[in-house]
């Protein structure tokens, strides 16, 4: 079932490690077919270099195990909240990246200091509050999707131009539009970490880029508009 989903979520996880955004098992990666309404993503705990492509679990909207030898992430149910709530995502990581995951432990949103952040993300990376007691009980993992979600639409972020957030005291999630796209707003979202948090060493009261340069180079990427890059 899903062959074709699976080994492009298993290349997704095994991109992890080779970027340098997991330790250990300190991440994983969903993608969904939206067609059946099923998703993929890795098994819970399983190192990375004994992974396989029939090693991923097939998972349902509604929390089922379809498919696969091994019990899903830990954080399946994260993915799914944000795969219900928004139809644009088809694929959703979640990593322990250092850089990203120091701002999210500090309870920092990332600001947008320069243009490398606007080209990909439109604004700030929103670091959402800290699960009450009572969420982290009651359902640790759809709690953090859930809360996810609503600050999303709280704050009236469009989650395809702001693919990425921190979750306080945990760490980041990042989304795009299939399992490669999502890894790569990873990657671009420790880069963008790491670069903040630099510029802030340097420059103690720097200030977010102009929003007409952040604008610039955000709609020259994205958009009826957009001029970046090969037809």
């Amino acid at each position: 079932m899903l062959e074709e989903l699976k080994k492009k979520v298993y290349e997704a996880n095994m991109d992890l490690p080779r970027y340098g955004l997991v330790t250990f098992t300190w991440g994983n990666v969903s993608a969904i077919d939206r067609e059946t309404g099923y998703f993929v993503i890795k098994p819970s705990g399983v190192e990375y270099d004994k992974l396989t492509p029939e090693d991923m679990v097939v998972m349902d909207l509604d929390g089922n195990k379809v498919e696969g030898r091994y019990n899903p992430s830990s954080d399946t149910a994260t993915h799914l909240e944000i795969y219900k709530a928004f139809p644009e995502v088809g694929g959703v990581v979640h990593t322990h990246s250092s850089y990203a995951t120091s701002w999210a432990q500090a309870g920092r949103s990332i600001p947008c200091y320069g243009t490398t952040h606007a080209d990909y993300i439109y604004g700030e990376v929103p670091c959402v509050r800290c699960l009450t007691k009572e969420e982290i009980d009651e359902a640790y993992e759809a709690n953090t999707g859930r809360l996810i979600v609503s600050e999303f639409k709280r704050m009236d972020k469009d989650p395809m131009a702001v693919p990425a957030v921190l979750c306080k005291n945990h760490g980041p999630f990042a989304w795009g539009k299939d399992a490669q796209d999502a890894v790569h707003n990873a990657v671009v979202l420790e880069e963008v970490a790491k670069m903040a948090y630099r510029a802030e060493t340097i420059q103690k009261d720097i200030q977010p880029a102009p929003q007409e340069l952040q604008d610039k180079h955000y709609y020259r990427k994205h958009g009826a508009n957009a001029y970046y890059g090969q037809n």
